[in-house]
């Protein structure tokens, strides 16, 4: 990008090679056509979180808004380089690897957090049973929940070591990382259906407050959309994520590919 505001390199990690989605495994992940092992695009999100906090701080914590679209792999091991643009009063984000492309966005800072309501979003529980993936898996409207996560300590340092996050700002005011919000979601997928291996392509997400170290998170989505696109079957959830069943910490939207068109053939 010309007129740049300055690379953010990373060396990608693959925090997920012993979870439950085989993409990021790197036998099953080349049965799709992929190098290897896919670092999680909620990583990748992450990573394109440094630069819009180093410009404006904490208030982007309170109420900054990132998009992500991800369009190739990063892999383990591999340099990742964020570049940012001044794009009118926001930033423009890619994030390049081995020479591609692989995901582009943008953040911004509103001059006040939108006002979303707690009551606006169903408090269900996680599914107490997980059906099999199927085509019929998150019908149109259904409400999913969480079972909670916490980063307290240790578990918030590590978690910056894994997105390779020097900001000091978090460790300076003892606060929680806004990629956490973006594991929660990956939940909304994971806590409520059996998945074989699928992708997240896509998220918008409108922080509301700081996160607290010390914060109990959940998600409360809703299915918005489902539907196959080129033999792949997609969601797309609208969601609400809370610190202690009280207080919204994020509005977001979430793309995923749940069903790959591999797999779906299969």
């Amino acid at each position: 990008m010309a007129g740049g505001l300055g690379v953010h390199a990373v060396e990608a990690f693959n925090t997920a090679k012993q979870s439950e989605n085989k993409m990021h495994d790197d036998a099953v992940a080349r049965r799709f056509g992929f190098a290897g092992g896919l670092v999680p695009g909620v990583e990748v999100l992450a990573y394109m979180l440094h630069q819009p906090v180093a410009r404006w701080g904490r208030a982007f914590l309170e109420r900054g808004l990132i998009e992500a679209r991800f369009i190739k792999p990063v892999y383990d091991g591999e340099m990742a380089e964020v570049r940012a643009e001044q794009v009118g009063d926001g930033i423009g984000l890619e994030v390049t690897s081995q020479g591609e492309l692989c995901a582009t966005g943008s953040a911004s800072l509103p001059a006040v957090a939108p006002d979303v309501g707690l009551a606006e979003y169903r408090d269900v529980p996680p599914a107490a049973m997980r059906p099999p993936v199927s085509a019929e898996s998150f019908a149109v409207g259904s409400w999913l929940g969480t079972a909670p996560r916490a980063w307290p300590g240790q578990a918030a340092k590590l978690y910056l070591d894994e997105i390779r996050e020097r900001e000091p700002l978090y460790a300076n005011d003892r606060l929680g990382h806004p990629g956490m919000l973006q594991r929660v979601m990956n939940r909304l997928l994971v806590d409520n259906v059996v998945l074989g291996p699928w992708i997240h392509v896509g998220s918008r997400m409108q922080l509301l407050s700081v996160i607290a170290e010390t914060d109990e998170i959940t998600a409360r989505g809703r299915v918005v959309a489902n539907y196959e696109k080129k033999g792949h079957r997609f969601v797309e959830i609208d969601a609400l994520v809370v610190a202690n069943g009280t207080r919204a910490l994020a509005h977001c939207q979430h793309v995923a590919i749940y069903q790959p068109r591999a797999q779906a053939a299969a």
